[in-house]
């Protein structure tokens, strides 16, 4: 037959050129008659799957989806956010922890100081109200009156409060011994066991006769008296003993001078020792005629 293809390689003088073809139903699906490029031929094939089409009942190619790439930047970041949530969460805890630790400590405090405020001004009030009712009873002394003894014992005198009362039990009208009694307000039943201010005495006795009475409570291991020798009177000129603690013959504990007046004694005791500035005061105004 004349119908022969001419060889290729006939005419030298021409280029080769090679020529593929692909059927129709090409899994590419390409018109295959057509010379294939370079840079398709360069190209990579993709992992295909090969299915039915349901209508032709030919095979279809289906092109396998690409694997998935880990984001290895968002992975940390998410990494990053929550040790950093955490971070702040412990922050958090631990600074309401140390509020209120703190908080308990403060009201803990303030109860202290507020408790100790309150009890100074209690103290305060009470100290000023003791001080304040002090001063008036002293202002409410004066003028002081002036106690007079019998004329004809040497008239015996020294100033005392005007808030005493005086009681004269024996004022030696007949002789015999003075004795009177002065306390704040009234003056208590006169006994050995009551406590009155002030007790006075003129006894007709001379200064030894009284002092020996004082003497024997000086005697013993276990003394019931101290004695000291103290001037006293308004000239600072009148030689008296003093005899301090357990008063002879009685449970009083008190504080005594005796001093002579003339052929006589005068006997000046307080009962007690919470009215000892009146009666150191008192005994600073002693005066009496010679």
């Amino acid at each position: 037959m004349d119908n022969k293809q001419p060889n290729p390689g006939s005419n030298p003088g021409q280029p080769l050129t090679a020529v593929f073809t692909q059927p129709a139903n090409s899994p590419q699906g390409a018109d295959m008659s057509q010379p294939v490029g370079p840079a398709q031929a360069a190209q990579p094939m993709q992992p295909q799957a090969i299915a039915s089409n349901p209508t032709t009942g030919q095979p279809m190619i289906m092109q396998a989806p690409a694997p998935a790439v880990p984001n290895n930047k968002k992975d940390l970041k998410y990494l990053i956010m929550t040790i950093a949530i955490i971070t702040l969460s412990l922050f958090l805890v631990t600074f309401i922890g140390l509020f209120i630790w703190k908080q308990n400590e403060y009201d803990a405090a303030k109860t202290d100081v507020d408790g100790q405020i309150a009890d100074a001004v209690v103290k305060a009030v009470d100290e000023n109200t003791t001080k304040l009712e002090n001063e008036f009873a002293e202002r409410e002394k004066y003028p002081y009156k002036t106690f007079a003894g019998p004329a004809d014992y040497g008239e015996l005198t020294f100033e005392y409060p005007k808030t005493w009362s005086v009681y004269v039990a024996k004022d030696a009208a007949q002789r015999g011994d003075f004795e009177a009694y002065l306390n704040p307000v009234e003056v208590f039943e006169v006994s050995d066991e009551t406590v009155n201010a002030l007790r006075v005495a003129v006894k007709d006795e001379g200064f030894d006769e009284v002092a020996e009475e004082y003497q024997r409570e000086l005697e013993g291991d276990q003394p019931a008296l101290q004695l000291e020798s103290v001037t006293i009177g308004k000239d600072n000129n009148i030689t008296a003993n003093r005899y301090t603690g357990k008063m002879p013959g009685t449970e009083l504990n008190g504080i005594v001078v005796i001093f002579k007046i003339r052929d006589k004694t005068a006997v000046i005791q307080t009962d007690t020792v919470l009215f000892q500035k009146d009666y150191d005061k008192l005994l600073s105004s002693v005066r009496f005629n010679a």
